[in-house]
């Protein structure tokens, strides 16, 4: 059995999702967000971040983080810059946890597991509630997001052996 933790990087949310499976069987997961206030200064966010995920990282002692990789728009540039700090801080928490870490596009968790792309956030998280024989809405979208990665690093990993 393997232990796969997704994240999905935000400053205002950090999408958390943890897979463990084996084969193509998924027998337990969980998924939740690590939260920041606007009201806090940038350094502040990226610590709880930070010491958020070390914790976690250190209580689940998962294989694998799969991670969204840093992408930014024209349109909002500063957004891409605060992605890659927080990016960084969540590699740093891996690094200090001694957890192996994959960086994947977006487009590619999508394509994987929808089979499109370009599929949009509601397409995503309906196809991992049916991965995960779900009935309800996975909320918010950044744990849906999560728990794609961490899929896709399962189903990696199981392809690999």
């Amino acid at each position: 059995m393997i232990k796969v933790i997704g994240i999905d990087p935000g400053l205002a949310s950090t999408g958390v999702g943890i897979i463990c499976g084996a084969g193509l069987k998924i027998q337990r997961f969980s998924f939740g967000s690590i939260n920041t206030s606007k009201n806090q200064v940038l350094a502040e966010r990226l610590d709880h971040i930070y010491s958020k995920l070390l914790l976690l990282l250190k209580d689940e002692k998962p294989d694998l983080m799969v991670l969204e990789d840093v992408f930014s728009l024209d349109t909002y540039p500063k957004s891409g810059i605060n992605l890659g700090k927080v990016t960084g801080v969540i590699l740093l928490s891996a690094c200090h946890a001694g957890v192996r870490t994959s960086e994947v596009a977006v487009r590619e968790v999508k394509h994987v597991l929808t089979g499109n792309g370009n599929a949009n956030k509601e397409q995503l998280e309906l196809t991992v509630r049916h991965l995960l024989k779900l009935n309800t809405p996975i909320k918010p979208y950044h744990a849906s997001d999560a728990i794609a990665l961490a899929l896709l690093g399962l189903f990696r990993h199981n392809n690999n052996k």
